[in-house]
This record gives C-alpha cells, structure tokens and sequence, in this order.
C-alpha cells in the first residue's frame, strides 16, 4: 500500500500460538503479513517475537479482523523460510513462503522494475523479463492457493496492491463462492502507457476476477476501464465491467471505483498534543538555531518523489537570495528503499551528492542549508517534526495518494502551516486548500514555496482548518468500511 511517515505502532509482543485449523469468512491478501519480526532482548537462547507493523492498512483492518472470523495471508519478511499459520493480536497470520530467487524476480525484479514504473507514468523505464513474469505468476498463484485453502464457502476476500493482481482471477476460477475485492495503492496509467505491457491482457483479465475494483482517484478508475476495453473487448457500462467466461457467457460485473484511501487521525491527533512530543518540536527547532522558516521533505527514497527537484528549487531560492540559511532550513527525511535496485543506488548517489553541493555552497558555522536524515523514524519523531515544520513539501511526480501530507495536516491542531502539494498526488483531489503545483515547473515551485513561507496567518489558518476537516471526516477506518460497503452491494452472479 501507499506509505506513511509512521515507523512504530506499540504493540505487546506475542508468541506463536497453535495453527488455527478453522475457515475464515474474511480474509485479506497484501505481499506482507501485518507483523514484523524482532530478536529478543532476553538472551540469544530466547525466540525471536512479533509485532504489528506500522501503516495505515494494518491499523484500519486490525480491529476488524479480531472482531471477525478473519485472516491474513502474506510473506513474513524472511526468503528461504518455511512458516506455518500462526496468531498474533487476536489475528490469525497466514504465511506465504518465498524463495531468494521468488524476491528478486516476482518482487524486486517484476513488481518494482517492472509495473511500478510503468504505472509511475514511466519516470523510470520499465524492463520487461519473461523470467520475471513467469515468477510473478506463480507467487500470485502461492497467494491464491493459500486463499483457497482456509476461505470458508462465501468469504470475502480482499486483495491488495500491484504485486498480486492476478489472484483475484485464479480465486474466482477456483473458487466462484468467494466476493472478492481488489484495491490498487499505486497509480493506474493510461492505456497509451499500459499498452507497453507485454502481458497487459492477462493483468487486465487477473483484476477483473474481482466483484469490485478499487483505486485511489476516479482519473485511475477510468483508466483501467479504458484498457478493459481496449485490450480485451470489455463491455464497460459506467463503471461496471461485464466479464464473460471462456464460453462467451457473462460470469459476473466487476465494478471499478475511486476509494481515496486515508490515515489513522485519532493517533495522529493525539500524538501531536502530548506535551513531550510537542517539547521535542520546540526542541528540534532549537537545534537547527531557531530558524524563521523550517520547510519539510518526508519521503520514501524513490525516484516517483521528486525530491531532486525539490532541492533544485530549494537550491535556486538561495541563490537568488529570495531565502536565506540564517531565515531558512529544509530537513529531508529520505527513508531507505529497495536499496538492492539499482536505480535507487543511483538516486541516493544523486540526492546525497546535490545536498552536499547545496550545504558546501552556503552553510555557515552556525547554519546548515538542508538537514538531510537517511533514515526511518517512529511515528512520536514524525510528528514532533510535523509540529516543528512550518511548510510541509510533497512535490511528487507521481503518487497514487501520499499519505505524509494528510498526517502533517492532521498533526497541525492549531490550523497553522502551509501544504505546499503536488497535483500529481491523489492528495490533492482531496485537499484543495493545499497550495497546488506542478513539480516539473522549477519556477512555478520556487513561487510557490515563497507563498507559502510569506502566507498570512489568516490564510493558513482558513486553508488548514478546511483540510482537517476533509481528513477527520474521511479517515482510514470510513476508507475501509466504504470499500467494504459497497463490495457487498456490488456482487452480481449469472444465476440463469
């Protein structure tokens, strides 16, 4: 799913606990399980535990899955290792094993050097391997079989994100009881883009297994239409899909839909006035020397982030004078990513070397032109950060929605700040308060950013209060329960 700044959700430890043997009338599928592995601190005789990992997904269907019959079915993290089914937090975890050779070619290789550009609007070249392919469909095929195996008859069964976008076909051919549902974290291109696929029908014809199809923005929804239409002859009616089986018969309508996917407020919200987070804010403020303006990246380290323009800007600003270091301090948070892909090599390379360029050029002793932290942090750190930044930067080429600019509104209880957005983000169908450009116009951004750091405080105050409005009346859990509403109204069976 889409990434969010948090780090940490605190969670109490638990062991393993018996395989559970019953059907789950709920289950959700995602490449990961909700938990991440941690050593123990008591001893190396001791086994390693679990906790819940952080994210908005996990937050907004954990409650759900302990109050239903529910499961998870996901890869535990580690390649080459076999774990049977196992409970945690009330959840019961479905491991799915993969291999060295399954993470490098269905993972690292098709999933992100393949479809994550291509769906990026191809800001880096995509690279079409059949070895990939051919691995992507069997780990899809591992997902589905274990879906099979432990659905109960007539489960809903929710699938998620780009890395497993043939289960939802190989789940109805097995097992046509199941409502299945599909959303897409990331972007949907176009069929200009989408036809560079080599293997764009069977894509196509894996998500439209699915009852209901779900995006981040309409402009996404619409696009997978077009290409159902274009690359399999799809009838499209509005926004339903009529899927015909190997014998011309319609099996069922898939329907295709935007469902803005959104962040957990109430821990934002609350995080953001303990008194010790808000210490640290002032805090960090102090160590950067109390700067007039402290202006924020927060950012997986991703090419699709824009974060060399971002400093390009930033750079241009000094230059000419129009902010200064002694006034003006960027912090750029830029946390590890796909690290054994080459293109992020390059990227950090890049990044790495135009801030030290920026800081060699107009560092004092006293001041440091941008803060640059290669690192991931706990959700507490992000929001005294949030607290501490007054313009928040999300200057994205491309995002399926960014999470980060809905928590640093979210954190600002005060309605104070400026979100300087990009209209290429799914944000920014949401939050039109935010001060909205175009990442590839450099001028356009640098103007932008001086407008929101001379923004009136009147101004801030009517833009931000409109935007936490938007988001705490459209949090994670009402994403969930949306989605969820409408796969139930929306499975249509050929009974005749």
């Amino acid at each position: 799913m889409q990434e969010t700044a948090s780090e940490k959700i605190d969670s109490a430890p638990e062991g393993k606990q018996a395989p559970p043997t019953r059907k789950h009338d709920f289950m959700v599928v995602s490449n990961r399980l909700p938990v991440d592995r941690y050593p123990s601190d008591d001893g190396e005789n001791s086994e390693e535990g679990w906790r819940r990992s952080p994210g908005g997904l996990v937050t907004a269907l954990a409650p759900m899955m302990t109050k239903t019959d529910g499961a998870w079915v996901g890869w535990h993290g580690a390649p080459d290792e076999a774990l049977e089914p196992f409970s945690h937090g009330g959840m019961d975890l479905i491991p799915v094993d993969l291999s060295t050779d399954d993470v490098e070619l269905y993972y690292e290789g098709f999933s992100n050097a393949t479809l994550w550009p291509l769906y990026h609007d191809v800001i880096a070249p995509p690279e079409f391997h059949r070895t990939w392919w051919e691995s992507y469909r069997r780990v899809n095929r591992r997902f589905a079989d274990a879906v099979i195996q432990h659905a109960d008859h007539g489960a809903t069964v929710w699938v998620q994100d780009y890395q497993l976008q043939l289960v939802p076909r190989m789940l109805r051919q097995a097992r046509p009881d199941l409502r299945i549902g599909f959303f897409n974290h990331i972007p949907f291109p176009p069929p200009e883009i989408f036809a560079q696929l080599p293997w764009r029908q069977a894509i196509i014809e894996g998500l439209l297994g699915a009852d209901l199809v779900g995006f981040q923005r309409p402009s996404d929804a619409a696009n997978f239409m077009r290409s159902a239409r274009r690359f399999i002859g799809a009838s499209v009616k509005q926004q339903q899909i009529h899927v015909k089986g190997t014998d011309g018969r319609i099996t069922h309508i898939a329907r295709a839909q935007a469902f803005p996917i959104s962040i957990a407020v109430d821990q934002i919200s609350e995080l953001a006035e303990r008194p010790d987070i808000i210490d640290r804010a002032r805090q960090i403020r102090q160590d950067l020397g109390n700067p007039k303006t402290i202006l924020l990246g927060v950012d997986r380290l991703d090419y699709t982030k824009g974060i060399p323009h971002r400093l390009k800007a930033f750079e241009e600003l000094l230059k000419e004078g129009r902010l200064t270091v002694e006034d003006a301090t960027l912090i750029q948070v830029a946390s590890p990513s796909r690290e054994r892909v080459r293109q992020y090599r390059l990227l950090r390379e890049e990044i790495e070397g135009t801030v030290g360029h920026i800081n060699g050029s107009y560092d004092t002793m006293q001041n440091t032109a941008v803060r640059y932290l290669h690192h991931s942090y706990p959700i507490e750190e992000m929001v005294a950060l949030y607290l501490a930044a007054d313009v928040m930067l999300v200057t994205a080429l491309r995002d399926g929605m960014n999470l980060v600019a809905k928590e640093y509104v979210t954190a600002r209880t005060n309605n104070t700040g400026a979100l300087v957005l990009s209209e290429f983000t799914g944000a920014a169908d949401q939050l039109k308060q935010a001060l909205l450009m175009n990442p590839h116009d450099i001028d356009g951004l640098k103007n932008t950013i001086m407008r929101a750091v001379h923004l009136p405080p009147n101004e801030s105050r009517r833009r931000m209060k409109s935007m936490r409005k938007q988001i705490l009346d459209h949090d994670v859990d009402h994403w969930s329960a949306e989605f969820l509403s409408a796969l139930a109204e929306t499975v249509v069976r050929d009974d005749s």
